[in-house]
């Protein structure tokens, strides 16, 4: 079967997307990416902090007109996006869709086919999972629920302040300025 064409009466009408988040870019160091979004195309910094867990760094950009661009950068050999630029190089990594409900959006496309994996509904704050390049026509595809604004800048830090390691995103998703040294 394809996914995607048919499907069971009981699964929900749609998937509830509310919008496109971001593009999310690959980029083993966020100063390229920052130059071409920011200083290049005329984006403004909007927040980034370390995801220490996921072993990521992330500086978010909006372009002039709203599209969002998410660069993302490895903090260590292990983490995903590490493997990810090994293996294709810089570039975009996923594409993010705010849904109403993370688990109706899985049901849905479980429903009708699509392989999502890393389904995460522990944090109130973000809600995800994803659907897999290889059912996804080819697009990682990150599909969350959340509580947060993520349009607004995160007040008092910088793109220096990323840059230089000296924010990290608390549990309930808050870019914050670390403790002690970065």
């Amino acid at each position: 079967m394809i996914p995607g064409t048919s499907a069971s009466p009981a699964l929900p009408p749609d998937a509830g997307v509310l919008r496109m988040d971001h593009v999310a870019v690959a980029v083993a160091d966020p100063r390229e990416g920052a130059a071409l979004f920011g200083d290049t195309l005329g984006g403004r910094f909007l927040f980034g902090g370390d995801n220490d867990h996921q072993g990521i760094r992330v500086a978010q950009f909006v372009l002039p007109g709203g599209m969002k661009i998410e660069l993302i950068s490895p903090l260590r050999d292990d983490a995903p996006v590490a493997r990810f630029l090994k293996k294709r190089g810089p570039g975009v990594h996923h594409i993010t869709l705010i849904v109403a409900d993370v688990e109706v959006a899985v049901a849905r496309l479980e429903g009708h086919g699509y392989e999502v994996v890393d389904v995460d509904v522990r944090n109130p704050a973000w809600r995800e999972a994803f659907v897999r390049p290889r059912s996804g026509c080819g697009t990682l595809l990150q599909l969350a629920d959340t509580t947060l604004r993520w349009d607004e800048p995160a007040e008092g830090i910088t793109l220096e302040d990323v840059l230089a390691g000296r924010v990290v995103f608390t549990d309930d998703e808050r870019a914050v300025l670390r403790e002690g040294p970065g």
